[in-house]
Parts: C-alpha cells; structure tokens; sequence
C-alpha cells in the first residue's frame, strides 16, 4: 500500500449527501511535476504517483527562498528527486516529514545524501506499513518552533492517521501543512492499531486552537475555510460512528466484513477493502469506549 488516503465520501452528522471542500486553486495547477506558488516562500511540486488512492498524487512543499526547506519529499522516484533539486537549485538544508508512510517519506534519505539537508520528524511507528528507511536527525516536540529562512513552523503532534503525524502552521501565514490528517474531499484511512480512531478526533479538535485559515494537504489542493474543514471532518467520524452502533444493533452480531457491507452500503463495493480499515479502528475505540465487544472476530453490542 502506498497511501493512506480513503477515497470515501464525507457525511455530515444530519446530511444525505457529500459535503463540499472549498477549494481555491485549479486543477491544472496539481499535475505532476508542476511547480506551483502559493504564497511568498512557498510553492508545492505535485509527485507522479497519482491514483485512487493518493489522488492527483503526493504533494511536496518548497518552504523559503534561499536556504529551502522540503516537507513531505514523497515517493522515491528519480523524476520526482530532480524536479525537487531543479526547484530549490540545491539550496536545501532541510527536510521535513509529516509521517512515514510510503507515499510520503521513501525520497528522503536520498534526498538528505544529495544535499547534506537535515532530516526532521518522528521516526516510523513499528507496524510494517512505513518506511523504514527514514531515520530523523531531529525529533520536533509538540508545539516546537523552527526557524526557517525567515519562516517559522510550528510542529503540531496529531496523532491517529498514523501515530508519527505531525502538521505544521506556518505562523503569519494562515497555512496548516496538515499531511494525511486533512485532505482534499476525503477522510483519511485509520489504520489500527498505529492509527487510533480516538486520537484522530482529539487531534481535530486540538487544531482548532492554532490560527490558520487555509489547508495545505497531503493529496490535493489548497482548502479555504480550514477551520470549517476540521468540523467537516469530525462531523462525518461521528456520524459513520454512529452508523456502526446502529448497524450492529440491528444486526446483534457481525464479523468486520458483514459489518463493513452494512455500513458502508453508501459506498462502491471494491472501496470496502479500505473502508473495513477505518471500521476496525471505530470498532476499537468503541470496545474501549465498552460499547461494542469481541469474540473469535465476531462484534456485537456491548449489551449483547
């Protein structure tokens, strides 16, 4: 697996249709290789891993003017490497990555022996999805603040797409680099037991305390009304939440498959492979929570 981004509606907690992400870009600006300005000091380079599951494809951010510093280097791919290098005329001294999942991480080790840049994030989670080969040479704390050619980061732990996952808010700007945390018209697979369902939501609602107002994601374009997003966002957790208590009520008993059919029955069958990933992950804060239990696979509810 490459990605970690599901390709499933959101649902607001009280609607029957998908809510709207507010873009502000068009969509010629996300193909691969496009070297794209979005502020002053910051531009994006689209990685050429496009698909159903990493959208239009990883999304690299170019940070600073002279001394660059790159947040999510992307897939290993030598095209992808020499667009990055072309773009910062091999001037960068950092490296900075939001998680180690495959599609995001891979090209920095090579990228780092390229231009002797430091390499900044959380090393990978032990759960065999990741990529070994990133080996940070600084752990940003929570709440830390880089100094970054006239830019200032502030790392930003979010936890519960991947236990690693760390955004950044570009102070002065209003732009959160959010990963696989937020994206593009889609909520992120939560891939138990590094991702943690409850993590996730206590993660949105601590981005509500930062200021920003626009989503620099992972996959996709620039999100307007960021703020708005996070509500989005845990609006449609709860209510799929929600929708498994009352699938399995209705049903008494189910294994994840059977449970998965019900409660994604609003989205095509050959995405329930990844939705029964973000199930189980419900499922688990749930049994936590004691209001769903399990025996040899089998869920039921805890009254059951």
């Amino acid at each position: 697996m490459t990605s970690r981004e599901s390709p499933l509606p959101l649902v607001g907690a009280n609607a029957r249709r998908p809510l709207q992400w507010r873009r502000v870009e068009p969509r010629s600006q996300l193909a691969p290789g496009t070297v794209t300005t979005l502020l002053p000091g910051v531009r994006r380079i689209v990685a050429g891993n496009a698909g159903l599951m990493t959208g239009t494809g990883t999304n690299t951010y170019l940070l600073g003017s002279r001394d660059i510093a790159v947040v999510d280097p992307g897939p290993k791919d030598p095209q992808h490497l020499r667009a990055i290098l072309a773009a910062a005329e091999f001037t960068i001294r950092w490296i900075i990555v939001t998680h180690t999942h495959r599609d995001h991480s891979p090209l920095a080790a090579e990228l780092a022996e390229r231009t002797g840049a430091a390499l900044i994030g959380l090393p990978p989670p032990g759960d065999g999805r990741q990529d070994e080969s990133f080996r940070p040479t600084h752990r940003p704390d929570d709440g830390e603040t880089i100094e970054l050619d006239g830019l200032r980061l502030t790392a930003i732990h979010t936890p519960g797409h991947a236990s690693n996952c760390v955004c950044y808010l570009l102070s002065g700007a209003g732009l959160l680099l959010t990963g696989d945390h937020v994206l593009e018209g889609v909520s992120p697979v939560i891939l138990a037991p590094d991702g943690d369902m409850a993590a996730y939501l206590r993660s949105l609602e601590k981005l509500e305390s930062y200021a920003f107002d626009r989503i620099a994601p992972g996959h996709g374009g620039i999100l307007a009304q960021g703020k708005e997003m996070l509500a989005v966002l845990r609006a449609h957790r709860l209510a799929r939440e929600s929708k498994v208590l009352r699938c399995l009520e209705q049903a008494g008993t189910a294994n994840l498959a059977e449970l998965t059919a019900l409660v994604y029955d609003d989205v095509p069958i050959e995405r329930h492979a990844w939705a029964q990933l973000t199930l189980e992950a419900h499922l688990i804060k749930l049994a936590r929570e004691r209001r769903v239990n399990v025996r040899d696979g089998v869920w039921r509810p805890a009254a059951a």
